[in-house]
């Protein structure tokens, strides 16, 4: 991403916006209940246990990757990072029925621009756990720090600050 300068020129900017994908409240990955994402092995990252079943894009990127039972989305932003948005835990079992996913591989998209939603009841009625994780893959490459901030969120809000390696 690129900032114009008050004196018009280019300079590349190194701390970006982290936006909540969801309403609902912030959890720290290391605190799911998920193995794979809660050791950080898929990279840097937050959750929230989700009170809406709208999600939406939390960066400006392309969609690289939808999985073929919809609960996860993958996209890449113009800085490189590599963003898997998952959906629930261990809801790829569900075979896509619960979710409905308003994106395709190639969109590119805004921050705050719906690309799915869950239902959330649906996950629930059959004892799975509907926290959506965010994370970038790539982090190790990529990130120097990433700050999420608060306790609960709305869709859209600003949650954190992400600091990119020079």
């Amino acid at each position: 991403m690129e900032a114009i300068s008050m004196f018009g020129f280019k300079k590349k900017v190194d701390i970006l916006e982290v936006r909540a994908p969801v309403s609902g409240k912030l959890v720290a990955l290391s605190e799911t209940k998920d193995p794979v994402f809660s050791t950080g092995a898929m990279g840097q990252g937050f959750a929230i246990e989700p009170s809406d079943d709208a999600i939406v894009s939390p960066f400006d990127g392309k969609i690289t990757v939808i999985a073929e039972t919809k609960h996860a989305i993958g996209m890449k932003t113009a800085e490189g990072l590599e963003v898997l948005l998952h959906l629930g835990i261990d809801t790829v079992e569900l075979g896509g029925k619960p979710f409905e996913v308003f994106a395709k591989v190639g969109d590119k998209v805004k921050k705050g621009q719906k690309l799915a939603s869950m239902n959330r009841k649906d996950i629930q009625d059959k004892g799975l756990l509907t926290t959506v994780m965010v994370v970038v893959t790539n982090s190790n490459d990529k990130i120097e720090t990433l700050e999420i901030e608060g306790k609960s969120c709305a869709v859209g809000d600003v949650i954190g600050t992400l600091k990119l390696k020079k």
